[in-house]
């Protein structure tokens, strides 16, 4: 079967603020791959989390179709905790599954989630759920020594582990590796494989963000003018843009070529204390006072007394304790749609430190999503409409916080990301609005001819 080769590069977290604007000057190789084509903001999913946000992509579907809300989920209605959503989580057809079917090839580079990497019609390398004792990490296991021919052993880095602990030159000194040794690879494997889709994943930018942008951003609460990090995003978008400038004198001249992100970024201004502030409204009761601050997953918590707990990460999920659901559920089904209103409204309600609203923003996931399957949140939460993360621990001095709860961090994630895409004939030009992530997988098929998968709600922009 005919149609075009697709090339797929992706800059995770990569936010339209950066790259089209503060930074185009020093990004000219993606400012051109723009001018030559269409480009535009990518609305994200709600919520715009890593994973599940690439699997949205290129599935066209929504969380709630996945199952999968974030980078854990819940796995029952137990309290037991969370567990990270890996690559077995993605039961919905993917563009390379759909393209394999038909016997055409995909070169996958990091692609999330990966990790265990599933076989697929061609060749993938695993993402950043990669856990330095995984034995294999690619499909086909032999492609492992491909990439460390080229590198060298132990060469290739997945990730940055706990990366808000490392200490900032560390981090810097391995973000710029980590970058380098991807496009190293990719350069190398989009040569020497017959290909009819290329896709690649750099987790760079979301790390840098994550680390820095409290050091970039003058707008940022904790920044200090003149500090030595300044320039951090200028040095590492430069780097970025010759390695993407090389990637695409190496793809062949009549490739399709996408440049996108799963979502943006913004300066996080501070955490809200979600349990804390559960446990002050009479929503969440302890067994015990807790001698400092404890994870909400060690936390004494009184089952019986609890109408409903949170977690923390950039946006906050509420569970709550339904009698039935539950081993020890309090709330009567009848009254779940009340308790859960009357939730909704006192968050969105719920004022900043200042006094003034916190401008939070609270979903249904029935409002939001076409089907709600495995064990959604209850709400979703955006404290401060993602200006504040979720804090899940218990026990802090106060309800609002200016540190994180797993290490420093000075950036929240953002409802825009990136698109660019050049190289088809007779392609919409110019900047283009009212494109989302979810059409960016049925797009990719519609290049080929082929039909987004039952129950997409993606759909074709093209």
């Amino acid at each position: 079967m005919g149609g075009p080769r697709v090339a797929v590069i992706g800059l995770d977290c990569g936010t339209p603020q950066l790259l089209f604007e503060d930074l185009a000057d020093e990004v000219p190789n993606l400012r051109k791959l723009m001018e030559s084509g269409m480009h535009g903001e990518l609305a994200s999913i709600t919520p715009p989390i890593t994973v599940p946000a690439w699997a949205c992509a290129m599935t066209g579907k929504t969380p709630g179709q996945l199952g999968i809300y974030g980078f854990r989920n819940r796995k029952d209605t137990t309290y037991e905790g969370l567990a990270i959503a890996t690559a077995d989580a993605v039961r919905e057809p993917a563009v390379w599954d759909l393209l394999g079917a038909r016997g055409m090839r995909s070169l996958l580079i990091g692609v999330p989630p990966s990790y265990p990497p599933r076989p697929v019609e061609g060749w993938r390398v695993s993402c950043f759920l990669t856990p330095p004792s995984a034995k294999a990490w690619t499909h086909p296991v032999e492609l492992a020594a491909e990439v460390e021919e080229e590198l060298g052993p132990g060469g290739y880095i997945f990730d940055i582990p706990n990366f808000r602990e490392q200490g900032l030159d560390v981090v810097l000194e391995r973000v710029f590796q980590m970058t380098e040794r991807r496009f190293r690879v990719a350069r190398r494997l989009v040569r020497t494989k017959p290909w009819d889709l290329f896709m690649m994943v750099e987790m760079g930018p979301d790390r840098l963000h994550h680390v820095f942008w409290q050091y970039v951003d003058p707008r940022h609460p904790k920044h200090e003018p003149g500090n030595r990090y300044e320039t951090a995003f200028q040095d590492y978008y430069r780097l970025l843009d010759r390695e993407l400038g090389a990637l695409l004198e190496t793809l062949p001249d009549d490739a399709v070529t996408i440049v996108m992100s799963d979502h943006g970024a913004r300066p996080m201004m501070g955490g809200v204390c979600f349990n804390d502030w559960l446990i002050r409204e009479g929503y969440l009761a302890l067994s015990e006072e807790v001698q400092g601050v404890v994870p909400v997953a060690k936390a004494p918590i009184d089952w019986a007394r609890t109408v409903a707990w949170g977690d923390g990460g950039y946006y906050g999920r509420l569970f709550l304790n339904v009698r039935g659901r539950e081993p020890q559920g309090v709330v009567d089904p009848e009254r779940y749609e009340e308790v859960r209103g009357e939730l909704a409204a006192k968050l969105e309600a719920m004022p900043g430190p200042d006094g003034e609203p916190l401008g939070t923003k609270v979903f249904k996931p029935q409002d939001v999503y076409p089907d709600v399957r495995g064990v959604a949140p209850d709400l979703i939460v955006y404290f401060g409409d993602l200006a504040w993360r979720s804090v899940g621990s218990v026990g802090n001095p106060s309800i609002y916080t200016y540190e994180n709860d797993t290490g420093p961090d000075g950036a929240n994630h953002d409802r825009g990301g990136i698109f660019a895409m050049t190289g088809l004939p007779g392609q919409p030009t110019g900047e283009v609005q009212g494109l989302k992530l979810v059409d960016v997988g049925p797009s990719i098929l519609h290049l080929y001819g082929l039909e987004a998968p039952e129950g997409a709600v993606g759909r074709s922009f093209l």
